[in-house]
Order: structure tokens, then sequence, then C-alpha cells
């Protein structure tokens, strides 16, 4: 499934630069490239663990400590 992701965010980056290449531009092709990069960029972020609160690992040792 990773490697959906990566070619979701390549074909959304080809199209995108393909659209914007040529000196009469496609809108519609541009806004379908950028879409589809998003959604490759989006589907790949949410797999990545977000950061802990150091405050709250703090906490929790000092919960530990006590029992």
């Amino acid at each position: 499934m990773k490697y959906l992701n990566y070619l979701f965010i390549s074909i959304g980056a080809l199209v995108a630069i393909y659209a914007k290449a040529g000196e009469d531009q496609n809108e519609v092709v541009l806004i379908g490239g950028i879409v589809v990069l998003m959604i490759g960029v989006y589907r790949l972020t949410k797999r990545i663990p977000g950061k802990r609160d150091k405050a709250m690992d703090d906490r929790e040792k000092e919960a530990e400590d006590c029992n």
C-alpha cells in the first residue's frame, strides 16, 4: 500500500508539471494533478505517528514511579 501512495504522488506531480509546462495551460488537468498529488501526500502522512507530548511522558513516568 505504501507504494500506491508514492505512485499517487509521482503521477500527480508529473500531471501538474505537464499541465503547467505549456504556454496554453489546461487548468482542469493542473487541478486534477494537484488533487492526485494531495491524495497521495494525505495517505502517506496519515500513517506517520504524531509526536508525543514530553510533559505527558514525564507525568506517565511519575505515575509509574509512585506505584
